[in-house]
């Protein structure tokens, strides 16, 4: 009979469609045993439906985003890998954006509707898999967007990055000092030597209390001891501390930690803790002097602390 196929073919192209999200490519059909016109013949019953270029979805039209995604690619044949906004969704550091789909291919470059494809080398070192679908890396992934992207939505994708444990800075700018050559990677250096500089004490010390004195905050101690802790910036008046951070994006677990203990001590002995990075002072003066002067004034609250010895390192 026309279209004939066996079980076992069958249970084959099922469980195929299933890794795949729904869809499979009229190669694999052929690989798993069915012929053209076998093919063809489930095509016109409604059994597969053509969603690309040699791609059907399995049993119903519709697709999920991950199976229009399996679709993009599959599409584009071998050595195919979503990319830029696509892959950015799927390695969840980026929000799904409209438009189409963006797929990367090392040699031609195919039409296809509803995606965009890019013809650009992509090494193994440089690509990964997430639900099964080839995708750039984290890296090669912020490269490519690094040019497309305002500062603020690079730098979100970054955070997004290090949240999820997928890159951390230190190791990314690592990674991208072997990628020089792309305007992409120029840029992340760029965003990275600004947010994760440290100024030097002095430095630091000059410019922020000139922002404390524009938000009309008296003149404080620095680098006082209170509750047993060293801190930057103190004022006894208005039971004030102020921490600075070099880094913008990654701290260990530890120092996390400690920055925690440090301000629950100050909280639980009256005082109001704020913490600013070095990059804030330098380039968001505006915003820390703000937060200062919107820091409530004291209220009837325990007297201020005793100077303390420092923490011990």
């Amino acid at each position: 009979m026309e279209g004939s196929i066996d079980h076992v073919s069958l249970g084959r192209v099922l469980a195929l469609a299933a890794r795949q999200d729904g869809v499979v490519t009229r190669a694999q059909l052929l690989e798993l045993g069915l012929g053209e016109k076998a093919i063809d013949y489930r095509v016109r019953r409604g059994r597969l439906h053509p969603v690309q270029r040699g791609v059907y979805a399995v049993g119903r039209p519709q697709l999920t985003r991950l199976g229009t995604l399996v679709a993009a690619v599959l599409s584009c044949g071998p050595g195919a890998a979503l990319s830029h906004e696509a892959a950015a969704e799927l390695l969840g550091i980026r929000k799904r954006r409209g438009g189409p789909v963006d797929v990367t291919v090392t040699s031609g470059k195919r039409r296809r509707p509803g995606v965009r494809v890019h013809r650009s080398a992509l090494p193994a070192d440089e690509r990964t898999e997430r639900h099964g679908v080839a995708v750039s890396s984290v890296v090669r992934t912020l490269v490519d967007l690094a040019p497309r992207l305002s500062r603020d939505d690079l730098e979100a994708a970054v955070n997004e990055a290090d949240r999820l444990d997928l890159i951390d800075p230190e190791r990314l700018r690592e990674a991208i000092e072997q990628m020089n050559s792309r305007g992409g990677a120029a840029t992340i250096k760029r965003l990275l030597d600004r947010r994760s500089f440290t100024l030097t004490e002095s430095t630091l010390e000059r410019r922020f209390l000139a922002i404390a004195r524009r938000a009309g905050l008296p003149k404080p101690q620095t680098q006082a001891s209170v509750n047993g802790f060293r801190v930057d910036f103190y004022w006894p008046d208005l039971r004030l501390v102020v921490e600075t951070d070099g880094l913008r994006y990654h701290r260990t677990p530890a120092q996390q930690a400690r920055d925690r203990r440090r301000d629950q001590t100050h909280v639980a002995a009256g005082l109001t803790p704020l913490r600013f990075t070095h990059a804030e002072v330098t380039y968001e003066p505006e915003h820390v002097a703000r937060i200062l002067r919107a820091t409530p004034a004291p209220t009837a609250r325990p007297s201020a602390p005793a100077p303390a010895a420092p923490e011990t390192p």
